[in-house]
């Protein structure tokens, strides 16, 4: 990304996300300012640029919840059911600057295929659903492309709550989230593990973006992992599409070959 300009992020969509304000909110004040205009016609308002920026925290607010805590929690349950509930009710520092909790997608894939991707994004906040909007538009053609649906596979971000501004989570939020990621991983059972983006690559399989990208490795457990770039990479440089095709072509083979 040594060659984008501030011009790039901004067609790509990157402005929204280095704010608190949801997607939702963000449209009634935009109709708010139309409503405005309309009944005071001499006098011109920018109702979305007046409202106050929320400054992204460096770090992550104090945690309520310890990690010996989330350790022996991420245990208990005795179905992926049992644990979507503790997700949704866990006191995890990130929780109370998310609109809501952001479920994976569960799904039972007939080749064992699980997708993890980077964190959820503001309209993810905003619907309650991983990998919304544009970047989920084109994940489903990626998923087509090598014959394969969303209801087909599994999806589960690293960590369940957007960050403050879409910023990267810190070493502590990631690890309050891995037992329950790891856990959800245990009971899915995956042959093979599909990372989106660069925080869980590493998180993952402990592989960096771009040298690690499309080359196929082992996690802890000795999962196959092809870790990939995120969609929202790819809707900022297209021309990384293809080094993507090429990866996503050798795994659909390897998934052939199990």
């Amino acid at each position: 990304m040594n060659d984008c300009t501030i011009d790039d992020l901004i067609l790509a969509g990157v402005k929204w996300e280095i704010t608190d304000v949801p997607c939702a909110l963000r449209a009634k004040w935009a109709a708010a300012s139309v409503v405005n205009e309309q009944k005071n016609p001499d006098t011109k308002t920018n109702t979305i640029a007046n409202q106050p920026v929320a400054i992204v925290p460096p770090i992550a607010p104090s945690c309520t919840i310890t990690q010996e805590t989330a350790d022996s929690m991420a245990l208990r349950p005795a179905d992926i059911d049992g644990l979507l509930r503790m997700i949704a009710e866990l006191n995890h520092p990130l929780r109370s600057a998310a609109t809501q909790t952001v479920f994976p997608n569960i799904a039972k894939s007939p080749n064992g295929l699980v997708i993890v991707t980077d964190v959820p994004g503001a309209e993810d906040d905003v619907s309650g659903k991983i990998l919304s909007g544009a970047s989920g538009d084109l994940l489903d053609k990626m998923l087509g492309a090598i014959g394969m649906s969303r209801d087909m596979v599994s999806i589960v971000p690293v960590v369940f709550w957007r960050t403050p501004g879409g910023r990267t989570p810190t070493d502590e939020e990631l690890s309050l989230a891995r037992p329950f990621v790891s856990r959800l991983l245990e009971f899915l059972s995956p042959r093979v593990i599909l990372t989106l983006g660069a925080t869980p690559a590493l998180a993952i399989a402990d592989v960096k973006l771009a040298t690690g990208h499309g080359k196929l490795c082992e996690n802890a457990a000795g999962i196959p992992v092809m870790p990939i770039y995120h969609p929202n990479y790819l809707l900022l440089k297209p021309s990384a599409k293809r080094d993507v095709w090429t990866s996503l072509q050798e795994l659909q083979n390897m998934l052939k070959n199990q």
